[in-house]
């Protein structure tokens, strides 16, 4: 330090003007600012702030008596109920780190990801229960194993004599906790599918989680005391960091066990739902309820899409509802949204379909987000913003993953030259508004979930029938994309498309098969790559 910068003589950090950010900082505050106010509900069950914390606390407290601290990984594996919200909070209260499990998964991978993040607990819903109990029969260590039994689900089986609410019982409801000493201490671990090979673990620090939890209020213009509906997953991406944003503005949290028309439009009515979030999917599926669902909503509701592009004719339909829509655009390396359409003004005067239009552009930089760019993937210099010149998508900033675990290698490929890489390409507008065009990987957003072409084209490649193969993303109305397979079989097969699909889904999860199966010889350049743009333009035109 130069003693000529007057500006750091006697201006050290202590306590009275340094703290590490956290998102816990903000269950403590609505806590005890507004502990009676309701911070929780499920169907008719309700919890305050006040509550919400003792149950934290005490959850966080038996985990502590379980021997769980800094740096331990606790699985839970289960819809969006009250106590993947609780869990949020409770074990980075204990310097322990939460990995919340994609309930889609298969066995298999659900077993990679327990024994990858060394799982010391795993926590499962009576729905997740089977398959579960199958992925723990394929691994070498045995966490504690913990079920979660809803009283509104009838059905299932628990996995474990401990459930939830007895173990939380064993905890003490004044546990005291710190914040991390160190803000760029691990938070969560979030599991994403990779283009080859096994999924790899996403590391979020504290600072990020808080940062993008403000970035969350910021983008979104929520007031106090939001009314938030859990359609989107909170496997994903920590429900893009909304756990802690409804904490931070002291909102309500409601529950959705399953994401279908009518249990959204009723809970919509019934807790006076402001926002929600979800892929164009959820929407799609909203635009064509009955339009007996849709009728006496009175209030202004708002909701956040991301994942594939919603196509403008979805988000046209959801304003003509009433409902108004923000599209987002993210990854699991950036906290989930890190883009956001920002809206201006000047557009108000548009026609309701060039609003959309504008509206389905993926945006410029959230508030928390450092910077943006599109640019060249090789040279990193910065595209043109003349709307067509297609370029990576590159960001930096707080709001960026600490990388990958256990794969150092794969992390330094993430972060080059200093930038974030995200493996999309778009275009930059003069408006400094980017628009996504395509993607540099193979990636097949379906749901508002990845897939991995290359994991589907392992599986089709175990059928004795098959010589050649490629998978790519077809456009689906319902779920944005689907697998599209297309295969070579051997001269004397006769095989049938519905005998592959069958043959993948007993191979994989359901979501993760191909949808639609062609049988053709794969176009190749000289060297014999697949030429998969040839392919997808063939979809695309919907000349197969």
């Amino acid at each position: 330090m130069s003693a000529s910068n007057i500006y750091e003589l006697g201006l050290d950090k202590s306590p009275a003007n340094y703290q590490t950010l956290s998102p816990l900082s903000f269950l403590e505050r609505a806590a005890s600012v507004y502990p009676d106010y309701p911070a929780s509900v499920h169907g008719h069950l309700c919890w305050s702030w006040q509550q919400v914390d003792m149950r934290c606390r005490q959850f966080a407290s038996a985990l502590t008596q379980a021997s769980i601290g800094l740096g331990d990984t606790v699985s839970v594996m289960a819809p969006n109920l009250p106590e993947v919200f609780e869990l949020h909070f409770s074990v980075p209260m204990t310097g322990a780190v939460l990995n919340t499990i994609n309930t889609r998964l298969e066995a298999e991978t659900v077993a990679f990801i327990l024994e990858h993040a060394e799982s010391k607990v795993f926590i499962v819903d009576k729905e997740m229960t089977a398959v579960a109990k199958r992925a723990l029969k394929m691994i070498k260590h045995r966490p504690l194993v913990i079920a979660i039994d809803d009283p509104l689900y009838p059905h299932g089986e628990c996995i474990s004599e401990i459930t939830y609410e007895t173990f939380l019982a064993q905890g003490d409801s004044d546990y005291q906790y710190t914040l991390p000493d160190d803000e760029w201490q691990a938070i969560s671990l979030n599991y994403t599918s990779g283009t080859t090979g096994n999924p790899k673990g996403v590391v979020y620090h504290h600072r990020g989680a808080h940062l993008n939890a403000v970035s969350n209020v910021l983008s979104w213009n929520m007031d106090a005391h939001p009314v938030y509906l859990w359609t989107l997953p909170m496997f994903h991406c920590n429900g893009w960091c909304f756990p802690w944003t409804v904490a931070a503005t002291a909102g309500v949290s409601v529950s959705l066990r399953h994401v279908r028309a009518e249990p959204i439009f009723d809970a919509i009515k019934t807790h006076k739902v402001t926002h929600f979030c979800g892929a164009p999917i959820v929407l799609n599926m909203m635009n064509n309820a009955d339009p007996a669902l849709k009728a006496e909503i009175h209030h202004t509701v708002k909701a956040m899409t991301a994942g594939a592009a919603p196509p403008a004719s979805v988000i046209e339909g959801m304003e003509a509802m009433g409902i108004e829509v923000t599209h987002v655009y993210g990854l699991t390396e950036t906290y989930g949204p890190c883009v956001v359409c920002d809206w201006q003004h000047h557009w108000d005067q548009l026609s309701q379909r060039e609003k959309a239009r504008m509206k389905a552009r993926q945006g410029v930089r959230a508030p928390m987000q450092g910077e943006l760019m599109v640019a060249d993937p090789v040279t990193f210099k910065p595209v043109a913003k003349d709307g067509g010149t297609l370029g990576e998508i590159f960001v930096r900033g707080n709001i960026v993953m600490k990388g990958y675990l256990k794969n150092p290698s794969a992390t330094e490929d993430a972060m080059s030259n200093g930038w974030f890489r995200t493996g999309d390409l778009a275009v930059w507008h003069a408006d400094n508004y980017i628009e996504i065009k395509d993607r540099l990987k193979d990636i097949i957003i379906s749901g508002g979930e990845n897939i991995s072409s290359i994991e589907v084209e392992d599986v089709l490649y175990r059928h004795p029938d098959i010589e050649e193969v490629a998978v790519i993303a077809m456009p689906d109305e319902k779920w944005g994309e689907v697998p599209c397979a297309f295969v070579k079989t051997t001269e004397t097969s006769a095989v049938t498309e519905a005998d592959i699909i069958a043959f993948c889904r007993e191979q994989m999860a359901h979501f993760k098969a191909p949808k639609k199966v062609i049988f053709t010889a794969l176009p190749k350049t000289s060297t014999g790559k697949v030429q998969k743009y040839v392919l997808r333009r063939k979809v695309t035109e919907k000349s197969v």
